[in-house]
C-alpha cells in the first residue's frame, strides 16, 4: 500500500493563512459583486412598498403628483418631537401632496420606542393636521401580540384616522390604561402605548413646522428649522 505524503510547504502556516486569506477575498468579491447586481432592484422593491405605504395614508383624491418626486428636507434638532427615536435628529423626508401647486397633505416618518426595539410608522396628516392614516413600515415586537399594529393583522391603527391635537384632548392621547381613548394589547400595553405617542409627536411636529409643511410648491425644498 502507498502513502502519499503532503508537500511539506502544505503544512507551513504562512501557506495556510494565505489559502484562507485567497478564499475569503473570492467569497468578499462575490458578495460586493452580488450587491451591485441587485441594488437597482432592491431600490426598485423598496420604492414600491413606500408607495404602498404611501396610498394607504394619503388618498389619491387628494393629489395630481408624484409622492417620490415632491419631497422635502425638514431638518431637526434632538427633542420631543423625535417620538424617542434613537435616529431622530437631521434631515426628515417629507412627502406633500399637491394639487397643482397646493399642498394638500403630508406624509412622513415618525419611530417609537416598542417593547422590543424601535417602530417606525408612516403618518399622514391633512393640510389642517388631521390624521388621514398611520401604517406600520417595521417593527419587531412579539408576533401574535405586538403585530396587532399592522393593518394586515388587526384594525387597532385605524383608529387614529381622522384625529388630531385637539382631538381628542392631550391628556386623553394614550392608551386607556393611562386614562386615554386608544386601546391597548392584552398582555402588550407597551407597543400600543409607543405607536399612540409616536403619532401624537408626529402631529406635535407637523402643528410646529404647519407654515413650512404646507407653503407653495415653489418653494426652496431643503429647509432649515429651529
Amino acid at each position: 500500500m502507498t502513502t502519499v505524503s503532503n508537500p511539506t510547504y502544505r503544512q507551513r502556516v504562512g501557506y495556510q493563512a494565505g489559502l484562507l486569506g485567497g478564499f475569503s477575498l473570492v467569497a468578499a468579491a462575490l458578495l460586493v459583486m452580488g450587491d451591485i447586481a441587485t441594488r437597482d432592484t432592491i431600490a426598485e422593491r423598496n420604492a414600491e412598498d413606500l408607495l404602498a405605504s404611501l396610498a394607504q395614508v394619503i388618498p389619491a383624491s387628494m393629489h395630481d403628483n408624484d409622492l417620490l418626486a415632491n419631497t422635502m428636507k425638514l431638518e431637526l434638532a434632538p427633542g420631543p418631537e423625535a417620538a424617542d427615536a434613537d435616529d431622530a435628529a437631521g434631515p426628515l423626508i417629507v412627502y406633500r401632496a399637491l394639487q397643482g401647486l397646493d399642498v394638500k397633505a403630508v406624509a412622513f416618518e415618525v419611530v417609537g420606542q416598542g417593547y422590543s426595539g424601535p417602530i417606525h410608522l408612516l403618518l399622514g396628516v391633512d393640510a389642517g393636521g388631521r390624521v388621514l392614516g398611520a401604517r406600520v413600515l417595521a417593527h419587531t415586537e412579539t408576533p401574535g401580540l405586538g403585530d396587532k399594529i399592522e393593518v394586515d393583522r388587526d384594525d387597532w391603527i385605524l383608529a387614529f384616522d381622522g384625529r388630531s391635537l385637539e382631538d381628542p384632548t392631550a391628556e386623553r392621547w394614550a392608551v386607556k390604561k393611562d386614562g386615554g381613548i386608544f386601546d391597548q394589547f392584552s398582555g402588550a400595553t407597551i407597543t400600543p402605548r409607543a405607536v399612540v405617542k409616536a403619532v401624537k409627536a408626529g402631529l406635535t411636529l407637523f402643528e410646529s413646522h404647519q407654515d413650512t409643511l404646507t407653503a407653495s410648491a415653489v418653494m426652496v425644498e431643503e429647509v432649515p428649522t429651529d
